[in-house]
């Protein structure tokens, strides 16, 4: 078939050249043809190709094959694919005559007397009709075959849809815990140093700033552990405070947060403040804080000249009430009319540009608006392009005469706590030395076990009042650990669990396994030593110690020992014990992260960071080259090979190795005092 047809051509193109071939066979053919040069310029064509073109003949003589197809690069390699093989066929391409025509070419070369190659002559047979028979059957067939099954696998697809939908929850709530461990570790540290810094002598501004620091990292904290929570959120399970606050020197103290951003913009913030409003109220300010954060920073974002205006209204006042109104006002670009209604939802931007150009998940004006219902509020946004956007929102507050309570009291140990004896199960040294000098400030006895099968083997041996578990840990995690406490041996001995992550997942499966209660880590003293106590049934006075006097540190590049030396309450044998099992532990995991990374195995290089972050925290490096540890983490975590990575692998072991360096001169400085 296929020789007779280029035997056809081949005649036809004869014809063509002693120009004596017959245009009315050629206008038979009710298929577009072609007839093109070597070089794919079109030399004749028939009126059926006029039809699918749109362009008159004498406009498509002349001119290049591939103008006349979507795909040009594809038309070219159609051409020169007939005059490489003299013939082609069911070369697909698709017309652009308005309809987008899909057509399949067939054709062959045409030659001289002396077999020279002068031209091909290509037709096209539209293949759309064909194309929607095939779908149309295909479907038919696939409806049919549904139709047959879909009795005997109503209940399986119903068993598959809920597998599915619990694995999609589960998937959901691994992301939020990863998220909740990897956001909770810089913002512990950063929490932590502020309240050492607070502890210290500091001239009022310096407190402010700190205070602001402070409340910052308090609303992140809150953020990470209920809204980034989205279960939660989506059940309707949040819960919020009832606290007296100040709210005229809460906002000062937040607003303190932006001025970097604002002074490197060149912009002006303004703070409208009514003073009729009570000076303490009653409300969440955590959950406040949240919410004019969030609007506060999206207008820093959005806004490159004028003025930014933070004002607080009083609206009415009863008795026991007050209904404030609160905007934050910018000039910033503005929102378009028909885009407004959709920046509440989640993961939603004004457009595709404003994520591009301005970063951001687009997550926050859904939980401010969250925030802002939840409590009873109600909130509204007002936009012109290019002129500028107001957020404002309702809430009401208690009036009280209450003094605020803007700092936690602070409280001596309770000496009466006495006799008791803890274990605690944990695979890191350096953790464990924590836990132990935390441990032994509170008074409490304190052994340790490296992993769950040896927790297990001092249970059998031993009497404790309570067991602090890890839950990640080799040979025997803390959840088979547990398990086989109350399963096995039968013991209702207080078992409470250590975890980075906080999310409903891990509490449930702490629960499920028998757990009593969990702490997060890093461990906060106050609440370890509130939780101990409440187990062992006596009164919970103590919070932490304190110090008088000026604390000194020497600030190094690299290192910042004041925690340490709060923790150890300056016991050079302690701080001794923890700066040798750092010493003892980063060689081998800076030999660990390089193998995995050479190995791309990312899971190892993940769990390895994972291990060193804690002792970042506590040796007091810097934040920042904690930020390149996170970036390591997230690489890992997406499965991403780049040259940025290596780039910080390399960059994180020269840190770890300068750390050893300068700890190595603490040492040296303790052994000889």
């Amino acid at each position: 078939m296929e020789k007779d047809i280029k035997c056809g051509i081949r005649l036809q193109c004869k014809s063509y050249l002693d120009s004596k071939y017959s245009l009315s066979i050629i206008e038979a053919i009710r298929d577009p043809l072609f007839a093109i040069s070597p070089q794919g310029i079109i030399t004749d064509v028939n009126q059926a190709s006029v039809s699918a073109t749109d362009i008159v003949r004498k406009k498509l003589i002349g001119s290049k094959f591939i103008n006349y197809f979507t795909d040009a690069k594809k038309a070219q390699l159609a051409f020169e694919t007939v005059f490489a093989k003299e013939f082609i066929t069911d070369f697909g391409l698709i017309i652009t005559d308005g309809q987008y025509t899909d057509v399949l070419f067939n054709g062959s070369v045409y030659k001289d007397e002396n077999e020279k190659v002068l031209g091909a002559v290509l037709v096209a047979r539209d293949i759309t009709e064909q194309n929607r028979i095939e779908k149309e059957l295909t479907e038919a067939k696939v409806f049919a075959e549904l139709a047959t099954t879909i009795a005997q696998e109503a209940k399986f697809i119903a068993e598959k849809a809920k597998k599915n939908a619990e694995e999609a929850v589960r998937s959901k709530q691994q992301f939020l815990s990863n998220m909740s461990h990897e956001i909770r570790t810089p913002m512990n540290a950063i929490i932590g140093f502020t309240k050492v810094a607070l502890r210290t002598e500091l001239s009022p501004k310096q407190k402010e700033y700190l205070l602001a620091i402070k409340t910052s990292g308090d609303a992140l904290i809150v953020l990470i552990n209920d809204i980034l929570d989205l279960a939660k959120v989506d059940a309707g399970k949040m819960i919020f405070e009832k606290t007296p606050f100040k709210l005229n020197l809460s906002i000062k103290a937040m607003l303190h947060l932006f001025e970097t951003k604002i002074q490197e913009k060149n912009l002006k913030l303004i703070t409208n403040y009514d003073p009729f409003i009570p000076e303490v109220l009653i409300g969440d300010s955590v959950r406040l804080h949240q919410i004019i954060l969030n609007l506060v920073s999206n207008s820093v974002k959005f806004t490159n000249s004028g003025k930014i205006t933070l004002s607080v209204k009083m609206l009415h006042q009863k008795e026991n009430s007050v209904t404030l109104q609160f905007a934050v006002s910018d000039t910033g670009i503005g929102i378009k009319e028909d885009k407004i209604d959709k920046i509440f939802e989640n993961f939603q931007q004004a457009t595709a540009d404003t994520s591009r150009l301005f970063g951001g998940t687009g997550l926050g004006l859904a939980i401010v608006k969250h925030l802002v219902e939840a409590q009873g509020g109600t909130i509204e946004v007002k936009s012109l392009v290019d002129v500028g956007t107001t957020f404002s929102f309702v809430l009401n507050f208690d009036k009280t005469n209450a003094k605020a309570v803007l700092e936690p009291e602070i409280q001596e140990l309770n000496t009466d706590v006495k006799n008791v004896k803890i274990l605690v199960a944990e695979d890191m040294e350096l953790n464990q030395l924590l836990m132990k000098t935390l441990l032994d400030d509170f008074g409490f006895e304190c052994e340790i076990a490296g992993n769950g099968l040896i927790a297990i083997e001092k249970v059998k041996q031993n009497s404790f009042d309570i067991i602090l578990m890890d839950l990640q840990m080799p040979e025997m995690n803390g959840f088979e650990a547990t398990k086989f406490i109350r399963n096995t041996l039968k013991l209702n001995i207080p078992i409470i669990a250590l975890t980075a992550d906080v999310t409903t997942i891990d509490v449930e499966k702490c629960k499920k396994a028998g757990m009593n209660d969990y702490i997060s880590k890093p461990v906060d003293e106050r609440l370890l030593y509130s939780k101990l106590v409440s187990f062992i049934k006596k009164p919970v006075l103590i919070i932490e110690k304190t110090k008088s006097g000026k604390t000194v540190t020497n600030k190094i590049k690299y290192i910042d020992l004041s925690y340490l030396v709060k923790l150890t309450n300056s016991d050079p044998k302690l701080m001794t014990e923890m700066i040798n099992a750092y010493l003892n532990q980063t060689p081998t995991l800076i030999n660990t992260m390089k193998q995995s990374f050479k190995d791309k195995n990312w899971h190892l290089l993940k769990a390895t960071i994972h291990k060193m972050l804690p002792s970042f925290s506590i040796m007091g490096i810097n934040p920042e080259f904690t930020e390149i540890a996170k970036k390591i983490q997230e690489f890992a975590f997406s499965l991403e090979l780049s040259i940025e990575l290596d780039g910080l692998i390399l960059n994180l072991e020269k840190v770890c190795l300068q750390s050893c360096d300068e700890l190595k001169i603490e040492l040296h400085e303790l052994n000889n005092k």
